[in-house]
């Protein structure tokens, strides 16, 4: 079970990647292993060095109780000191944002790729559309 974010490789260059844990209540895991997420407008910030992923959407579990989680919440992501402190520098130098790629099951572990990405301006956009549209045509006629 994956959930990708296609709208993330869209809108940036995505220059590295790095595999994060999420701290998750029940429900929500439940809701993941059904599919129900979506990752098109969320983002990571680092606050007081956690970083922390915004806007994500895991609807309700429908069997849950009255204890049942909020939908946009903010979810902890799970990193190593270091690496926390490594991305917070190289954002601040090189005016970069963090976005989830995708979020997916290791073993019984939600985790989420994230990735470190510069934004496409709109010429940018295009060029990938051309690309993607090339791809499709020379698919159809072979």
């Amino acid at each position: 079970m994956e959930i990708l974010n296609k709208k993330a490789r869209f809108d940036y260059f995505i220059l590295d990647e790095i595999e994060a844990g999420i701290e998750l209540v029940g429900t929500e895991v439940k809701s993941v292993r059904k599919g129900s997420v979506d990752l098109k407008e969320s983002f990571i910030l680092i606050k007081n060095n956690e970083a922390i992923m915004l806007n994500a959407y895991i609807s309700e579990y429908n069997e849950g109780s009255s204890f049942n989680h909020d939908e946009r919440r903010s979810r902890k992501l799970l990193l190593h000191k270091k690496e926390i402190l490594k991305l917070k520098q190289r954002l601040k130098e090189e005016r970069l944002a963090l976005v989830p790629l995708k979020m997916y099951f290791k073993g019984n572990k939600v985790k989420v790729l994230v990735g470190v990405a510069k934004g496409k301006k709109n010429y940018d956009k295009r060029e990938t559309i051309k690309e993607r549209d090339l791809k499709r045509e020379n698919k159809l006629f072979k």
